[in-house]
Formats: structure tokens, sequence, C-alpha cells
């Protein structure tokens, strides 16, 4: 890697925050690639985030979405299970969930969402994403976000 290609890789993340959550059952390498994920972003620049307890951290919001650091993971390798925790979620089924999760990200300054988890997990990825500008429109329409808020990139 050329110096020029070194410094563009520690600028691609700079104004971006991402989030990341486990969903669904334990498995092997679920907190490496938390770990990877972490340690991508902040050294691409962005600002990353755990969300705890999966999608039902991402509805409830409050302590559930917690600015990681590099030496928050540093001993998450060796560890079993997800650090960050995994919960069912029927909330984020239902649309008003979605909607609540949507806030917690936009308030959060939250940019991306990494979803490590099963065909689950990823189904409702999906869905969140094809809904996505729709649950801004809505939050901004019942005055819970501003313009700008709503204008910021997508998840």
């Amino acid at each position: 890697m050329t110096h020029e290609e070194h410094h563009a890789a520690k600028t691609l993340g700079t104004g971006k925050a991402i989030a990341v959550l486990t969903s669904g059952g334990d498995a092997q390498g679920v907190n490496a690639a938390v770990w990877a994920v972490v340690r991508v972003g902040i050294f691409t620049g962005a600002r990353v985030f755990f969300v705890h307890e999966g999608y039902q951290g991402l509805v409830d919001g409050g302590d559930h979405i917690r600015e990681a650091t590099w030496e928050r993971v540093s001993m998450m390798l060796q560890l079993g299970g997800t650090v960050i925790g995994s919960a069912q979620c029927k909330d984020f089924w239902e649309r008003e969930g979605r909607l609540r999760a949507a806030y917690n990200l936009v308030k959060h300054g939250i940019t991306n969402l990494c979803v490590i988890g099963g065909d689950g997990s990823l189904t409702g990825a999906d869905t969140f994403r094809s809904e996505w500008s729709d649950l801004l429109s809505d939050l901004q329409k019942a005055g819970k976000i501003t313009d700008e808020e709503a204008r910021s990139p997508a998840t």
C-alpha cells in the first residue's frame, strides 16, 4: 500500500458514524466480527457505536447505544457469545418499532448500520433499509427530527 493509499484509507470514514449490532443466536466468530467493524471503523476515521441487545437495543435506544473505543474491543476476541448481547425483538417486526429504531439512529448521528446475524437478522435489516426514507419522512412530519437530520446520509 502506498503512502497515499494508506492516508486515503484512514479518511474513508470521516464524517460517518457506524452502529454495530448482533442479532440471533450465538455463533463462532461473532465477537471477531464486532471487533473488526469497530477497529476498521475507527481506523478509517468513523465514530463507532455498539448497539447492546440487538434490535431490541436499537428500538429502546438510551444506554443501549454506546460509543465504542479501540480499548473496549481489545479483549473481545477470546470471549465466547456476543459481548454486546442479542435479544429477541418483536417490536422491530412492527413498523412502530422500526420508527423508534430510526429515531434512535438519527438522534445519535449514526449514518451506517452493520447487522451481524443470520437470515432473520438480515431480513430485518433489509426491511429497515427499504423503509428508511419513509421512516425519516414520518419522523420529520411528526416533528421528532429536524429537516437537517432528515437530510443526513442514509443509514
